[in-house]
């Protein structure tokens, strides 16, 4: 990135953070992603060459680490690295309160929605043992419509095929709902009440569903119009 010619610390900083996705990049690793398949899992539109170039140069400005050992490669934030996430979660809350207009088709990501969902959801809801949750966009065709999260001792995976595993739960709706339920827009009884959204499994996972499926983490910011 070309420099501002100024010696402003602001300046500087955004010679550093004012590239497209590098903020984004800095998210996904606050967030625990570590290797490079999961940061390209958490930022899908985003091409492998340019994530590559993004990491290299937050490695030369000292704010991402990366080490290898044999084949595999750790991305983690420096010191200066973790100092930018209060700044990140910042720059999201007032997004959520100021800069949020109506989504477009092309906002609403469901690769994005689901990974964001697996890594947060409360996995300790469902115990010892495996529970597997389907979840089916109606919005979608074939590739995208159908992706299942297995829930095992506290871990979560996220699939795009059939696991194979008998279902515990499935979660019929669109994107736009889920991701308007995720982001504290829509409440689930609203939801549901309205068929937007529908739950087929046990009563008790349909009953706490706000409680093991959870929200995102700017979902309680009220937006400011």
């Amino acid at each position: 990135m070309k420099g501002y010619g100024q010696f402003c610390p602001i300046a500087k900083a955004s010679e550093v953070l004012g590239e497209r996705w590098t903020l984004l990049v800095i998210r996904e690793l606050g967030a625990g992603s570590e290797s490079f398949n999961d940061l390209r899992r958490g930022l899908p539109l985003m091409s492998p060459s340019l994530l590559s170039a993004r990491l290299k140069s937050l490695e030369n400005a000292g704010v991402v680490r990366r080490a290898a050992d044999g084949k595999k490669v750790r991305y983690t934030l420096t010191e200066a690295g973790r100092e930018l996430k209060p700044i990140v979660l910042a720059v999201g809350t007032w997004g959520h309160r100021w800069a949020r207009s109506k989504l477009e088709t092309h906002d609403l990501d469901p690769s994005m929605l689901m990974w964001d969902i697996h890594r947060t959801m409360n996995a300790g809801y469902f115990g010892d043992g495996q529970t597997v949750l389907l979840f089916e966009f109606s919005d979608y065709a074939a590739r995208f419509r159908h992706w299942w999260l297995v829930v095992d001792d506290g871990e979560v995976d996220v699939c795009m095929k059939d696991p194979g595993h008998e279902i515990d739960l499935q979660i019929q709706t669109n994107v736009r709902t889920l991701a308007a339920v995720w982001m504290g827009d829509l409440s689930f009884r609203k939801a549901t009440r309205s068929k937007q959204l529908r739950i087929l499994g046990p009563g008790r996972f349909k009953r706490d569903i706000s409680i093991w499926l959870g929200t995102n983490y700017f979902a309680d910011i009220k937006p400011a119009s």
